[in-house]
């Protein structure tokens, strides 16, 4: 049955083989079985393989045992004979039997098969006698989870149960969200990706190198699944916040599916990671012996342009109109061009620039609620002026001009950036990147955030950039110094990075501080009070945001539906939320949140005519609901 063309070949353990008696193993005598060959795909006969079906005497015939190799299957194909030097077809024989079906992640249960399953499917003695439920499993599954000290071997050993039992894998995820989302996502992801190379096993995406040029339409017909909804692409260049990784970068496309399915409820199937490789610049990289990606130095310029095109031409070409391309992790001079560039001919989403601003422009909506005031009465000092710092400066200043009818010019100048080289001022504005120039205020020149701090006075303080404990003692003391409530937003990941911990902002605010960040904090105690930090997730929005293009239809993104988004994310914290100091609520209910999110924007979307499905559910949110994969065990027949 198995075809041993791409995905099949890689998961191909065996093939299906008689007993001396002339049995089939799992298989039924008047079963058909399908004989595969090459890299043709189902019903094609295209000249690059063939499918045939044959009746199982036909089979019979084909594997007669007379000149087999050591009394076994006979050596049809010459794979036992071959030499490593000579080229051999990698045919297989098998039947839909209960052992292929254990390894298929998508169907597998384990010991959850049912009595009447085991007769139906063949798995009689393939499996302990034992049938226990997938609450059990999950039980045990935690258990053995906690036993691990060390993050990367929890991430690696979710990772085995999502290729060995996705549904299990799901279920693990959703329920116990607040304490598995730091596993598979940030921060362990970012050391995952740092050590991809020595912990790759089976490859879960598409990787589009260099090699691939003029090809990429193939390649992306090499994937088995037909209907794909999301693509999560990066190029490897800034993983988080520790730089070029290259083609280990993967590890991000395939954390970010895993929370679209968990937390936004996209069917697995429907979802696909993928690398762009044009080299790396990191040399340490290029020295490891381990390393997966292209040994050589970046591509640039036109060539890595090229390949770009290509590659969304292709997506277009193979899965339509409506197939969201979210870019993730590309450096600062590519994602804005790439962004600006595509926005307008596909349905693109750059969740360092836009989830980044939607979940941080909610998260100021909510603090709103504890300091007072309007987001225009408010002033903004930002420490990072790259993807994720100008794109939230430019989303608070849209909702501040919705609010206020004032133009977007004025809002901006609420906000103030500092970068590597200081203020952003006017005086600089000839040297600044196009996308800094907007935020290039008349001041004087200040060369540390420090400085800043003290000439700005801001009202809220929020780091994007990259570089760990840069939100001093002096700096958030002086931030208490002249406001009642500082703000303090220390948002770059993973935890190694971040401007400051949750501990060092309630302590040297005395308490006061508002608090969240990027990365995951534990509850902090200070003169008594339990503070709990409020985590900045990008995974608030993207999983529900997804969703909500989806199930609408919608053909492009607009910046509305970002602030429909937050919206709808700061209406989900709650009194309760807010006397703890939070600013989000708590990741337990995310399903709930994500669905909420997805109405919205898919609201919004039908409000622009951007969406293409109709007619229009009457209730957004019980539809969006009722579209999310669920993880629950099927019963098969």
């Amino acid at each position: 049955m198995l075809s041993l063309n791409g995905s099949s070949f890689l998961k191909c353990r065996g093939v299906g083989t008689r007993s001396r008696g002339s049995q089939w193993r799992g298989a039924a005598a008047a079963r058909p079985v399908l004989v595969r060959c090459g890299g043709g795909r189902r019903g094609e006969g295209n000249g690059r393989g063939m499918a045939m079906e044959s009746t199982h005497e036909e089979v019979e015939e084909l594997m007669n045992p007379k000149n087999t190799v050591g009394g076994g299957v006979e050596d049809t194909y010459g794979e036992d004979r071959a030499t490593e030097d000579q080229l051999v077809t990698p045919w297989t024989v098998s039947v839909a039997s209960g052992y292929s079906m254990l390894r298929d992640p998508r169907h597998n249960k384990g010991l959850a098969f049912t009595e009447k399953e085991r007769d139906s499917h063949y798995l009689r003695g393939l499996l302990p006698p034992a049938v226990v439920s997938q609450e059990l499993q999950e039980k045990k599954l935690m258990h053995n989870l906690r036993q691990y000290k060390v993050p990367l071997q929890r991430y690696m050993a979710m990772m085995d149960l999502q290729e060995r039992n996705e549904r299990l894998f799901y279920k693990l995820l959703i329920d116990n969200v607040e304490e598995l989302l730091p596993v598979v996502y940030t921060p362990t992801v970012g050391e995952a990706c740092q050590k991809y190379g020595s912990i790759f096993g089976r490859p879960q995406g598409l990787y589009v190198s260099l090699k691939e040029k003029g090809k990429i339409l193939e390649v992306l017909r090499n994937w088995p699944e037909r209907n794909i909804q999301v693509i999560v692409v990066t190029d490897g260049e800034r993983i988080l916040g520790l730089g070029d990784l290259g083609c280990q970068g993967m590890g991000i496309p395939v954390g970010k599916l895993s929370l679209y399915t968990a937390l936004g409820g996209l069917r697995p199937s429907a979802c696909l990671p993928v690398t762009i490789d044009v080299g790396t610049n990191n040399e340490q990289l290029l020295n490891d012996e381990f390393y997966i990606g292209l040994r050589q130095r970046r591509a640039t310029g036109q060539e890595y342009a090229d390949l770009l095109h290509e590659f969304m031409c292709a997506v277009k070409q193979n899965y339509g109109e409506k197939v969201l391309i979210q870019f993730e992790d590309f450096a600062n001079h590519n994602a804005f061009d790439l962004l600006a560039k595509y926005s307008k001919t596909h349905l693109v989403f750059n969740d360092d620039i836009q989830g980044t601003a939607s979940v941080v422009l909610a998260g100021l909506v909510a603090a709103l609620n504890l300091v007072g005031g309007t987001l225009a009465e408010h002033t903004y000092l930002f420490l990072g002026a790259g993807e994720a710092g100008t794109g939230i400066a430019e989303l608070i200043a849209l909702e501040m001009s919705r609010q206020t009818s004032a133009p977007i010019e004025e809002c901006r100048k609420k906000i103030w950036l500092v970068d590597s080289k200081g203020l952003i001022v006017s005086s600089r504005k000839e040297s600044l990147q196009h996308f800094k120039k907007p935020w290039a205020h008349e001041h004087e020149p200040i060369k540390n955030l420090l400085g800043a701090v003290q000439a700005i006075k801001p009202t809220v303080l929020i780091g994007t950039s990259g570089v760990g404990r840069t939100f001093t003692k002096d700096v958030v003391e002086a931030m208490a110094s002249f406001n009642k409530r500082p703000i303090i937003l220390s948002l770059s990941n993973p935890t190694s990075q971040s401007e400051c911990t949750a501990e060092e902002a309630y302590t040297w605010s005395k308490g006061r501080a508002i608090f969240a960040s990027g990365s995951p904090f534990d509850p902090v105690e200070y003169e008594g009070k339990i503070f709990v930090p409020g985590q900045a997730n990008n995974a608030y929005i993207f999983p529900g945001f997804g969703l909500g293009l989806v199930i609408s239809g919608a053909i492009r993104v607009h910046d509305d539906m970002l602030l429909a988004a937050s919206e709808a994310l700061a209406q989900q914290v709650t009194q309760e939320n807010f006397d703890k100091g939070l600013i989000y609520p708590p990741f337990t209910n995310i399903r709930k949140i994500s669905a909420k999110i997805a109405a919205n924007v898919a609201a919004k979307a039908y409000e622009l005519g951007l969406a293409s499905r109709l007619p229009r559910p009457e209730n957004l949110v019980k539809y969006a609901e009722s579209c999310m994969y669920s993880p629950h065990y099927r019963s098969y027949r």
